[in-house]
């Protein structure tokens, strides 16, 4: 259309380029940067998502059941048969967790250990989480200890040929002033793996086999929760698993199970989204100052255009167009830069964090096709609107 021939004009034309191209290139720069900026950091943020994901996936399932009321059940009470025959249900696990003392090496820390039967390495993301040792709880009738590393260095662990470690569990009888030793459960093991994930379940988490939790805790028979791994999306499969064993007991998903978590670090994603979408706005008036100075340095155009009978509204959308060819330059410009720039991250690691305990070397990045469109889509409205408000502005008073 002739609006924007007369905007590629004044914005491409060799022969004219003067002061108002040069600051009109540095807007597209100026638009560019924030743009780019919003992807990376968008990206950084699902990253960091995933990882947490991926690490809670060590200790969440995909859907856990527990019971309605009480902190434990009877296992004979959950109907496992009824429970297979779901469809997308591809195993589960019993368990049992309560917290514990912990003594070795005459140092002593609290954790929260958790009995898991046979089963629980077909449930968890478990074998590749433990870097020392076996994963295995239980061989035979030999009870194993699974502990976190940085438990293991408050344990004073040193190597597992010479860890036993014994465990208190408070009993459930009633206490006894004259005797207090006799108020707790007492049952040593030795460690047969250290697992490696974050730091919080490193320090909360001791894994042990089901049997060993029940006698340690007096739960004999009984369990706290029981974990589902799903072949299907878990949201889809847990109202079948609810049908199946009754109202005496509620399941959540993961995403349920971490609500706050996950509410936070949505929360901290978007809140960011908004600062980096003010400072675009601020850059974006870059672009106002642009079409301000296009506007006057060409009176003489606008005259002559209306000489030929050019309305009002034809002069509007030719610096209309002008401010949207600048703020399209520098929005696909920086799309184009923070697309690259994130997928080089994602794919070499070329930014490392300098920590040598993180879990991961490389700053996790993870491209979204969702949050490009959401960026795309605030810039092009912050664009359209900078840009009409100002040349409806500019147009009247000069003409």
């Amino acid at each position: 259309m002739l609006h924007h021939f007369f905007a590629r004009r004044y914005l491409f034309s060799p022969k004219s380029r003067s002061v108002v191209n040069l600051i009109s290139g540095l807007s597209v720069v100026a638009v560019a940067m924030p743009v780019a900026a919003m992807i990376i950091l968008l990206a950084v943020f699902n990253g960091f998502e995933s990882l947490v994901r991926a690490n809670f996936s060590t200790f969440d399932a995909d859907l856990t059941v527990a019971p309605r009321r009480g902190q434990t059940f009877v296992c004979a009470e959950a109907d496992t048969a009824a429970l297979r025959r779901v469809d997308g249900v591809e195993d589960f696990s019993f368990l049992l967790e309560q917290s514990a003392l912990l003594e070795c090496n005459s140092r002593q820390a609290t954790a929260l250990v958790r009995g898991g039967d046979d089963h629980y390495a077909r449930v968890f993301d478990w074998d590749s989480a433990v870097s020392v040792g076996y994963s295995d709880l239980r061989v035979g009738d030999i009870h194993r200890l699974v502990i976190g590393q940085a438990m293991g260095y408050m344990l004073g662990v040193r190597s597992l040929a010479d860890s036993r470690v014994r465990l208190y569990a408070v009993r459930r009888a009633p206490f006894s002033s004259l005797l207090p030793m006799e108020n707790f459960t007492r049952r040593e093991m030795e460690v047969g793996g250290i697992f490696t994930v974050d730091l919080e379940s490193e320090r909360n988490y001791v894994l042990t086999s089901l049997e060993a939790a029940q006698e340690l805790f007096s739960h004999p028979g009984r369990a706290s929760s029981l974990a589902v791994r799903t072949s299907k999306n878990p949201s889809a499969v847990r109202r079948e698993v609810q049908q199946a064993l009754g109202d005496g007991f509620t399941v959540l998903t993961r995403e349920e199970l971490r609500a706050s978590t996950y509410r936070i670090m949505r929360y901290e994603k978007w809140g960011i989204f908004f600062i980096l979408l003010l400072v675009l706005v601020v850059a974006s008036f870059s672009v106002v100052g642009a079409l301000v100075m296009l506007i006057v340095e060409k009176k003489d155009d606008v005259a002559t255009l209306r000489a030929l009978g050019a309305d009002r509204g034809f002069v509007c959308r030719v610096f209309r167009s002008e401010g949207w060819l600048i703020c399209a330059c520098g929005g696909v410009a920086g799309l184009v830069l923070g697309i690259a720039l994130t997928l080089v991250q994602q794919h070499f690691g070329i930014i490392e964090i300098p920590a040598d305990t993180f879990l991961t070397k490389s700053y996790p990045v993870e491209l979204r096709g969702g949050d490009i469109a959401v960026v795309a889509a605030a810039f092009a409205a912050v664009a359209a609107l900078l840009s009409h408000l100002t040349v409806r502005s500019m147009i009247k008073k000069n003409i």
